[in-house]
């Protein structure tokens, strides 16, 4: 296999590793003021994610890195033309890392509520750009023949990536609410799972209705059906979550919003290929994986490095989750954060 589509499908199994797990991270942070309000319950939904949070940003850093090593070109146009709302996701992750470190360090009602928000919003920003910013890829954005992008910071918030915004923010909110029946005790499991079921409705509906806008907004129709056929996917594992929870089978609806999650964004890579980034100026001032890519000397020496990296990784994280495995304790004086 090529070396530089080979590398484009591993950028996209990172991507795809990180929107599953950080999705509930996410989802998770954005809910913890509205679905506890004592003290000990908040620290309670902040324990469950507490021990996996920074482990799954590692998927983002790598595929940033891996698309900074492969493809310079890709990373260059899209650092320099994204750079606001980037800008605006580093923020947000920031602000959720210090909130959730710093909101133990003293017992005031006000501190502590203060890092809750903060951990909320924090949540909320990198949720709703990745969607933004995904959406825009598929929809194309300015770029001149030298690979430059040429447009503004108001060309990305247009109605079909506002849509994207949207839905990666239900999605999230959706899959941390399942991640919570799964960890949490008491009355925590059918609270979260009343939420994930509210919002799982909404989600559905707009995401049927922006998969039949991209099929005419952008170049899907002749493209690929491969992302059209993806698409299905997503929508139905969504249906089958509201099936999973209406029956309270919350690891079985978990595992289909991880399902929908994946294919979802699957499909998105799947309709850029061989483009990682579309021109709206002219097709042809596209980005893709042959005129974007470092040199084959580069790429076989990662190539290399990933084959010894890449099972440590997966070897780690699976080991993290499984000593985690437990739900988390009622008891004040076992929780960590």
């Amino acid at each position: 296999m090529d070396l530089r589509i080979l590398w484009f499908i591993l950028i996209s199994v990172l991507y795809i590793g990180y929107f599953v797990l950080e999705g509930f991270d996410l989802g998770v942070g954005m809910l913890l003021p509205f679905i506890a309000k004592s003290d000990t319950k908040r620290r309670m939904v902040i324990n469950t994610i507490g021990p996996h949070w920074d482990g799954n940003e590692v998927w983002l850093i790598t595929a940033g890195g891996a698309t900074f090593a492969a493809f310079p070109h890709w990373y260059a146009t899209l650092f320099s033309g994204f750079y606001l709302p980037l800008f605006l996701m580093l923020v947000g992750l920031i602000l959720r890392g210090v909130a959730l470190e710093f909101r133990s360090k003293d017992e005031n009602p006000l501190w502590r509520s203060f890092w809750d928000w903060a951990t909320s919003i924090g949540s909320f920003l990198p949720a709703l750009l990745w969607g933004v910013a995904l959406a825009n890829f598929l929809r194309g954005v300015p770029i001149d023949s030298a690979m430059q992008y040429t447009g503004g910071f108001w060309n990305l918030l247009n109605p079909f990536a506002l849509l994207g915004g949207l839905i990666s923010v239900l999605a999230f909110l959706v899959h941390g609410a399942l991640f919570l029946t799964l960890k949490l005790q008491g009355d925590g499991i059918d609270k979260s799972r009343v939420i994930a079921k509210k919002f799982l409705r909404p989600l559905t509906i707009i995401f049927f209705g922006t998969a039949i806008y991209n099929y005419f907004a952008t170049d899907v129709s002749t493209h690929s059906v491969i992302p059209l056929i993806l698409s299905g996917v997503a929508l139905i594992t969504l249906l089958i979550a509201g099936q999973m929870i209406g029956q309270k089978k919350d690891g079985w609806a978990f595992a289909m919003t991880s399902t929908s999650i994946a294919v979802a964004i699957a499909g998105v890579f799947t309709q850029l290929f061989p483009r990682v980034l579309i021109s709206s100026t002219n097709p042809e001032w596209s980005l893709t994986v042959f005129n974007a890519a470092s040199g084959d000397v580069t790429l076989q020496l990662m190539t290399k490095v990933v084959l010894f990296a890449l099972p440590v990784v997966l070897a780690y994280q699976f080991w993290s989750y499984w000593i985690f495995r437990k739900r988390v304790s009622q008891n004040p004086q076992e929780l960590e954060y």
